[in-house]
């Protein structure tokens, strides 16, 4: 007689359950803009729900420990002159977040550590190229200050925030609008979907299109995909009978998936949250009230279904915590956080595990706040690891930590040389004496500026060790 032998893994029972009610932020009118982002973006200090606004966009950004019902006065983060789409935290800085708006322009934000008393209505920088609305939104894993945004117009754009200028304009890749994008994991590809219905690996700094694969699901619904930590990717989409399925391809050899699950019949996009310390994909449709997860592995069949967790009501998004975010202590291995209509409900995933000791094989090192490259040293064509912490200790969040951005300065451009226009001694001295002039207020104002940013850093500090004082 054969025994069936059961596969080993420790993510065989990860358990999921709903915080309870005291733990959930209610009160917060969630955008109904039909767009299949998360709405939701999360990180160890702070959570971020794209809400409802009248006459523009604005998003809501709590302290991760301000639970319960919020205010309905509570400020918002407003400044787009029409709906926000998408939201993402900057990696290398809790402090800082992305937002972008059908009025086709990205913002960049400074949240500070207080509650501040009124709505910020004042980006540190507006980023200005896309002609359409702007959908998609992706920080860089490893290099410090970079951006990419992917728009209507089918076109991505990589930004320097630190200086506000384009990098790289992917502008002839794609010739319908562009469903999802994802960086690997040291940001040297990217792999985009398409309403083409077409899956690409691009090499962003050379322009190419790497690898590609026509009609990986062959519904007619969007595709999203991700990769994996070995460079593999993964996709969701929907099969011509409307069933939707998940597909694991590896990049050399596009012309069958190394593993296909097909899973049920619903209209839900599927948003896969991967992640690569535990190699587990979550999946969380639009609309579904469940979470289903699979752990994948380099033994066949390689996409493990694990199992699902289900709750009563339907999601309108969802936020993923990064690893540092997580409470190792009670072997956490995610936390998410669902959007309802009027609030929003963490859902922790958990492993159980008998010890109070910390479980090194649950917990790997995982990428820290700190950048490994520069934004022109990624340019350039180097490619670097992110820098991983231990979570052995747990993670605290670094103190606020200032995005300066510096602008090129026009007045150091100087003009072309050419043949000079004939000019009177009088008109010549003139000029002169104007630009004299003009220099010493530039001067003059540049001082003042600068003196009145020294003493809003001053009162800012100021008013954090109150709170600190206060908590």
């Amino acid at each position: 007689m054969s025994r069936r032998v059961v596969r080993q893994s420790k993510f065989r029972h990860v358990f999921g359950q709903a915080a309870k009610a005291d733990q959930a932020y209610e009160d917060i009118r969630v955008s109904k803009v039909t767009w299949d982002s998360s709405f939701c973006a999360v990180n160890p200090k702070f959570l971020a729900i794209i809400t409802e606004a009248g006459g523009g966009g604005a998003f809501i950004v709590l302290p991760l420990a301000k639970t319960g019902r919020v205010d309905k006065n509570y400020p918002l983060v407003t400044g787009h002159t029409a709906p926000v789409l998408d939201i993402d935290w900057c990696p290398h800085n809790d402090n800082v977040i992305a937002s972008a708006s059908d009025d086709t322009t990205i913002m960049v934000w400074q949240i500070p550590d207080y509650t501040p008393v009124r709505n910020i209505t004042e980006p540190i920088i507006t980023l200005e190229g896309h002609s359409k609305r702007v959908g998609i939104l992706s920080w860089h894993p490893t290099a410090r200050n970079v951006l990419l945004s992917a728009g209507g117009d089918n076109v991505i754009i990589i930004w320097n925030v630190g200086t506000g200028e384009v990098l790289l304009s992917l502008d002839d890749m794609h010739p319908d609008v562009i469903h999802s994008v994802c960086w690997n994991s040291n940001g040297s590809l990217l792999a985009t979907t398409c309403k083409d219905k077409t899956l690409r690996i691009i090499d962003p700094r050379k322009g190419q299109v790497v690898a590609e694969r026509a009609r990986p699901h062959e519904g007619a619904r969007p595709l999203r995909a991700v990769f994996t930590a070995d460079g593999k990717l993964l996709s969701t989409g929907f099969s011509r009978m409307s069933e939707r399925q998940l597909a694991l391809w590896d990049p050399n050899n596009f012309e069958e998936p190394v593993a296909l699950q097909e899973m049920d019949t619903s209209n839900g996009v599927l948003l896969p949250f991967y992640d690569p310390d535990s190699s587990i994909v979550y999946l969380c449709g639009k609309g579904d009230s469940s979470i289903r997860y699979f752990e994948i592995t380099d033994e066949p069949p390689f996409v493990h279904y694990l199992n699902t967790f289900s709750s009563k009501e339907p999601q309108r998004g969802m936020g993923f915590m990064p690893k540092r975010g997580l409470d190792v202590s009670k072997c956490e291995i995610a936390r998410f956080y669902k959007l309802h209509e009027r609030k929003c409900e963490p859902i922790i995933m958990t492993v159980p595990r008998k010890s109070d000791l910390f479980q090194d094989d649950l917990y790997p090192d995982t990428p820290g706040p700190e950048p490994a490259l520069e934004a022109d040293e990624w340019l350039s064509g180097q490619d670097a690891e992110p820098v991983l912490i231990s979570l052995r200790d747990g993670y605290v969040p670094p103190k606020h930590r200032e995005l300066r951005v510096t602008k090129r300065n026009i007045l150091d451009v100087r003009p072309p040389s050419g043949p000079r226009r004939s000019q009177s001694a009088s008109d010549a001295s003139l000029s002169q004496h104007t630009l004299e002039t003009l220099l010493e207020e530039i001067k003059a104002l540049r001082e003042r500026v600068q003196a009145q940013e020294q003493r809003i850093t001053a009162l800012e500090n100021m008013l954090c060790e109150l709170v600190d004082g206060t908590d």
